[in-house]
């Protein structure tokens, strides 16, 4: 286990922790725990592709980048009617 790893553990735990805030929490701040969740796991992905050694990785963080944004402009567009 390497410095990569330990820190894609932190990082995952935030995203639970970000997780069980994003469920919980008042309507208009589960989009900034959206936006937050994208980032973490992106950047969750990119320290496991750096500790694995695999490519691969890399190409999967950019996919979720792109679509965590696009959830994000989603969910804002249907919070926009219930505001």
């Amino acid at each position: 286990m390497n410095g990569w790893m330990v820190a894609a553990a932190f990082v995952l735990v935030a995203l639970l922790a970000d997780g069980l805030y994003t469920a919980r929490g008042p309507v208009t701040d589960r989009l900034v725990g959206l936006e937050l969740g994208g980032v973490l796991a992106t950047m969750a992905l990119l320290l496991l592709a750096e500790g694995y050694d695999r490519d691969i990785y890399f190409d999967l963080a950019i996919v979720v980048a792109a679509v965590s944004f696009i959830g994000s402009l989603v969910f804002a567009r249907f919070l926009e009617r219930w505001l």
